[in-house]
């Protein structure tokens, strides 16, 4: 357990308040209906809570990682903007994410043959499935093997295998430290075959800009073409956060979608957020976020 770790703690008055050094002066609140479930795993703190406006809700470190609401917001962001990007995705492995719901996007593809995910807490996995259905139910599906592993080493054992590797990290403190520097986007890339594509959970550009930028700059300096997008969603601090996108193709532009999703698909897909219009757009950045990046 790191020495910043919060424990996730309940108001007298039944508020659960999102308090974290990494934003410092400000926090989100959320009423609380009744607290389901609290532990401390091998490796974090974990609590899971009914709130009165926003369902179930899974909280990690003190940090909200996912609330029934919005997380769709989220999950279809981190999965669909490189898989979209892919011309014919068919092995992803998912790093983090053991709540399930990055790989019930990623198997609406139906290009997609196999889903590997990695997740280093296995006490998440199966409050996930206890608790967060909703998301959970397609880690049953038979494209999808589950390896309760340190997402670094298993890097480490696979060269060339993966056309997408989608990174659905926490913020960067205890076990998910090493997802944010140099090393790690140097073993994607290794693991990724030609024309493989990377997608990592990209913090918020108006708390983590210096990080951000620092991590833009080591997509940049281990792939040939690197860019930034982000999505909005009300329970993450500031109501917004991004993804790096990297890939080993130098003719990649993330701006545009290799394959767009029609309007059909959007409705077999059942998706709330993503199509090729929010693809586009999730690329333009505001000007103070650009002056701020590497190009």
């Amino acid at each position: 357990m790191s020495d910043t770790t919060i424990p996730s703690v309940v108001s007298r008055d039944g508020w659960f308040s999102e308090i974290n050094d990494l934003w410092p002066g400000e926090c989100f609140s959320l009423k609380v209906d009744e607290i389901l479930h609290q532990e401390r795993s091998q490796y974090q703190d974990i609590m899971i809570f009914k709130s009165k406006a926003y369902g179930m809700v899974l909280v990690l470190d003190g940090v909200i990682q996912c609330t029934e609401r919005d997380e769709f917001s989220y999950q279809e962001m981190i999965a669909h903007l490189p898989l979209f990007s892919h011309p014919n995705p068919k092995s992803v492995l998912i790093i983090g994410g053991g709540d399930g719901g990055v790989v019930r996007e990623v198997i609406k593809h139906p290009s997609v043959e196999q889903v590997h995910l990695c997740e280093i807490d296995e006490r998440v996995i199966e409050l996930s499935k206890k608790y967060l259905p909703s998301l959970s139910s397609a880690l049953s599906s038979p494209k999808v093997t589950v390896h309760v592993k340190d997402g670094v080493k298993f890097l480490e054992d696979h060269v060339n295998e993966f056309d997408v590797i989608i990174t659905d990290s926490s913020d960067p403190i205890g076990p998910a430290i090493p997802l944010f520097e140099r090393p790690y986007y140097e073993k994607t890339k290794n693991a990724l075959k030609d024309g493989g594509v990377l997608c990592c959970q990209g913090e918020c550009v108006w708390l983590d800009l210096k990080l951000i930028s620092s991590c833009m700059s080591h997509c940049h300096s281990v792939f040939p073409v690197a860019s930034y997008a982000y999505t909005t969603i009300p329970t993450y601090p500031c109501g917004q956060i991004g993804f790096f996108l990297a890939s080993k193709d130098k003719n990649m532009v993330f701006e545009e979608p290799t394959r767009c999703v029609s309007d059909e698909e959007v409705k077999r897909m059942k998706l709330k957020y993503y199509n090729a219009a929010i693809h586009r757009a999730s690329f333009v950045l505001p000007q103070f976020v650009k002056e701020a990046l590497p190009n």
